[in-house]
This record gives structure tokens, sequence and C-alpha cells, in this order.
């Protein structure tokens, strides 16, 4: 467990928790946090679906802009890799994840938000790539990730104006799926909205999610081939029997995500 960010399991849900006030900022520390946290969170069997959350006033405001300002072009060459990591592995955890989105999701924490499955957002959060604004573009999966979500010509306008948007335009375009009332507890409502896979058939989450992201890297002869083979593959699981079975008895599954 980290000093900013840990994993925190009850229920089957494991919460992804990032904490370094006040806004959150994602230096290279947490960024190698959340590498290792989204790693234990993708091995640890008791953990059946996920939560990133930065708490009720803010996710995350982006990159550590007095931490990079010095940092000189051979620096960033060494380090862009290891940052691109850590988004990756929050994308790579095999289990339904959701952003639980308070205050700002700017840069970094826009990316972070990406890289999970879903994104619920109070009412007065705010969400952007302002990257461009500092000269720079995003570097941890912005430029490829906002693309797939919302399609490239809203992705240039958010990613080349650097403007913020708020709930109700990232809910229009598809940044966002689920707005709470501000005022509301977040992290209940992610919870009512993960809550729904926890007790689902882990395997065939697990296909269903690889099929979607690894089809989407790939032409689509290649992307109906690997779905062929994952659905294939769950025929060895028990939750496929388990799941059959309990239609053809017209009675309510009990996966146990074996």
């Amino acid at each position: 467990m980290g000093e900013f960010v840990r994993l925190e399991v009850a229920d089957g849900i494991g919460t992804i928790r990032l904490d370094r006030p006040p806004m959150n900022a994602l230096n290279v520390q947490v960024q190698d946090e959340m590498r290792e946290v989204a790693r234990e969170a993708a091995d640890n069997p008791a953990v059946r679906a996920v939560i990133v959350y930065g708490g009720e006033k803010v996710f995350a405001a982006g990159a550590d802009i007095k931490q990079m300002l010095d940092m000189s072009h051979e620096d960033m060459v060494a380090r862009a890799g290891v940052l691109t990591a850590s988004f990756d592995a929050v994308a790579r955890i095999p289990k339904p994840v959701v952003a639980a989105i308070a205050g700002y999701a700017l840069g970094g924490g826009c990316e972070l938000a990406l890289a999970c499955d879903w994104r619920i957002a109070t009412a007065d959060a705010k969400i952007g790539q302002p990257e461009i604004l500092l000269g720079v573009i995003p570097g941890a999966g912005g430029t490829q990730r906002l693309p797939r979500l919302v399609g490239p010509a809203r992705a240039k306008d958010l990613i080349m104006s650097g403007r913020m948007v708020d709930t109700t335009e990232a809910l229009a375009i598809g940044l966002v799926d689920k707005v709470v009332p501000a005022g509301e507890n977040l992290y209940e409502a992610a919870v009512g909205m993960i809550q729904p896979y926890v007790n689902g058939p882990a395997a065939a989450l697990r296909a269903a999610k690889s099929a979607v992201d690894d089809g989407l890297q790939v032409d689509p002869e290649r992307g109906l081939a690997v779905e062929s083979e994952l659905f294939a593959g769950l025929f060895a699981t028990d939750d496929r029997r388990e799941g059959m079975t309990a239609f053809v008895e017209k009675r309510k599954p009990t996966f146990t995500g074996k």
C-alpha cells in the first residue's frame, strides 16, 4: 500500500483511493503507486469489481507541473513509457472498473478516468485535457482513448483547445456515463453502478472486456477471431454450465467466478 494510493477491499469491490491533498496531483510517486495498486486489484481474487476514487472534492487535477517543469527532454524520454504503463495498468485490470469523478478530472486525471470502463461524475465536475495550454499534448493515453470514446473530431476539439467541459456536455458526448446531483454521495452512487457485476460470472466478464478492448485495436476480421476464441474458452468454466443450467431450469444462476 502506497503513501498516496491504496486499495481498499470490501464486499467484492476494490476501491483504488487517491489521497494526495489538495488536488491529487499525479506526481511520479503517485504514478508508480497507481501502477502497483492496479496490479494488486487485478491479482486479488477477493476483488470482483473496482472503483477508482479521488474523494468527494476532487478526482485528480492532472500532473504535478512543478515537478515536470525542470524535467529535461532526456528525463521525459526515460519517464514517458513508465507514465503510460501506470495508466495502462488500470486499463488492463481484467474486471469491471468505474471512475468516480468529483471536482476536477483534468489532464492526467482525465486520462486516468479514460482508462476505466465507465465514468460517473457529480453534476458540478469539470473534465478536460488542458495540456495544450502548457505547450504539450496528453502523454498518458488521452490522444488514443479519448477519440475511441467520443470520436476523433470531438477529441481533437478537447485536446487542441484545452477547454474544460461540464457534465452536461460530457454526458451528451459520451465522456461520462452517469451524472449524480451535486451533494449526493458520489461513492455510494459508484457502488450502485458497479455492484451488479460483483456476483457476475468473472471469467465471462473478463472475456467480454478483453474482446471489446482488444478488438478495438485490430481490424474487424481479427476482432471476430478474438471474440470466437474467448467465446469458446468460456465453455471450460463452471459459470458457463451454471448459467445455462439455470436458464433451462428457469432459476437465477449462482456464479462462483470459476
